[in-house]
């Protein structure tokens, strides 16, 4: 009972997030790299920077378990099907429709909101997302104090990672 009231709460949590995102990313066509064109295009005030679809790529829930053969099967009560990783590799990713959920068997403590630039639910990359870079800078910019950073003279895969104000975890991490 209490990993379906997590789950609804992070649920939850990640629509408010979604929601408050809006305004704190760059809007962009393709692949928004640079941040200076990013902030200067389609600013509708001081305080909000809108964001294109899908610029902040899939979102999941990484859920930190102690048994995942455990886990696989009572997500799998829910309808949820494995999309990725596997039992040898200690992770599984489990999928219901768009919504993806990640089980990770001693990897990290805790649960982790995660964000993937340049992919959709279906691990497909997208024509158009915001460079993890970039949507680092825009943070700091906005004052997140960032608990691990992406190397900003880098290109391709890289992540950050920040708490919020509830001790939530929240991971961007781009692949491509």
């Amino acid at each position: 009972m209490k990993k379906i009231i997590l789950v609804i709460a992070l649920t939850g949590c990640a629509f408010i997030l979604g929601f408050l995102a809006k305004s704190t990313f760059c809007s962009n066509e393709t692949k928004c790299t640079d941040p200076s064109t990013c902030e200067a295009r389609d600013v509708h005030d001081d305080k909000k920077h809108p964001v294109a679809e899908n610029t902040l790529g899939a979102f999941s829930v990484s859920l930190s378990v102690k048994d995942l053969q455990a886990s696989k099967e009572f997500y799998e009560k829910l309808g949820f099907e494995e999309f990725g990783g596997g039992m040898e590799m200690n992770y599984l990713i489990m999928k219901n429709g768009s919504t993806l959920i990640g089980l990770f068997k001693g990897m990290f403590e805790g649960n982790i909101l995660t964000f993937n630039p340049g992919w959709d639910s279906n691990a497909k990359n997208l024509d158009s997302f915001d460079d993890v870079r970039v949507i680092q800078k825009r943070l700091k910019k906005g004052g997140i104090k960032l608990d691990a950073e992406a190397d900003e003279t880098t290109e391709g895969p890289a992540s950050f990672m920040f708490t919020d104000p509830d001790s939530n975890v929240i991971l961007f991490d781009q692949h491509r």
